[in-house]
């Protein structure tokens, strides 16, 4: 591995060289002595073989050759300082990474409400996120990849906190053949059509209020199963937040059912490990929370 012959403190000092306009000023914001400055910059330049300064009157000047190098200077500093703050934060005990599965049918406005109120606290702690189906997060809790879950389930072992009630609308295309039948439609009705439905990405292969008929379509997320049903290739019971628009603008109807039109099913916040969540965890648990008590 090469070994950098210049140190950070002098493209620091490059740096507030160009940035307050001389080795004076750039002394007084470092608080240091201008020898020190001067002799950081023209040490930097005899290493690097390459004039990157100029004095025009009282001010330096900046090469052409120097602005390439400024902008990759500017970066890595801000890469140091990020791996020091970083540091700092795993030393206070801020985890690095958080692993957050989140079940499909939860409203992804939500979702995206939430990490936008998270990343200006996130204290350089990265997010992965899984989406998961059904027994998906159960699965993913259990075998310990995921601290913090989202689910339609509680685990036996496990305690969560209702977060929400998701309600789920039987829609086809305005133009189906179901909504050109003049009655209330019975399960009857249904089994002559696609039925279109979202498959678990769990092991346990739950596949909730699939009618039996023999003419299904099975894709893994809401959203083909959205777009499968706008184009008029089947009906399906679809998340209430995520077809909104959708029924606005006409692209899907809701069913005119018997009975069944609308289904619902609860949403729980699920620790992995309550006894010894991290703070930067428990946060976003909280805005989760927040959030979905803010819309219900």
């Amino acid at each position: 591995m090469d070994i950098p012959k210049v140190s950070l403190d002098q493209w620091r000092s490059l740096i507030a060289v160009i940035d307050y306009g001389g080795y004076a000023q750039a002394a007084a914001q470092l608080h240091r002595s201008q020898s020190s400055v001067s002799y950081a910059v023209n040490r930097l330049q005899e290493q690097l073989g390459l004039k990157l300064l100029h004095i025009e009157g009282r001010k330096a000047v900046i090469s052409e050759a120097g602005k390439v190098l400024l902008q990759r200077a500017r970066l890595l500093i801000a890469d140091a300082s990020a791996i020091e703050q970083q540091a700092k934060y795993l030393e206070q005990g801020w985890e690095a990474e958080i692993r957050l599965a989140v079940e499909a049918s939860f409203p992804t406005q939500y979702l995206m409400q939430t990490l936008k109120a998270f990343e200006p606290l996130a204290k350089e702690t990265r997010v992965r996120l899984h989406e998961v189906v059904l027994s998906g997060a159960e699965d993913i809790l259990l075998k310990g990849d995921a601290d913090l879950i989202v689910s339609p389930y509680i685990p036996h072992g496990f305690i969560g906190d209702e977060l929400m009630e998701v309600k789920f609308i039987a829609v086809a295309h305005p133009e189906h053949a179901l909504h050109k039948i003049q009655h209330k439609l019975t399960t009857h009705d249904l089994e002559r059509e696609t039925h279109v439905i979202i498959s678990d990405s769990g092991t346990k292969g739950i596949d909730t209020g699939w009618l039996g008929n023999i003419h299904r379509w099975t894709v893994t997320n809401i959203d083909s199963a959205r777009k499968i049903i706008i184009n008029g290739l089947g009906f399906g019971w679809l998340p209430e937040k995520e077809i909104e628009q959708a029924i606005q603008t006409g692209e899907l109807k809701p069913l005119p059912l018997k009975e069944g039109q609308i289904r619902k099913s609860n949403l729980y916040l699920i620790y992995a490990n309550l006894q010894q969540v991290g703070p930067a965890t428990q946060q976003l648990g909280e805005l989760l929370k927040q959030v979905c008590y803010q819309h219900n």
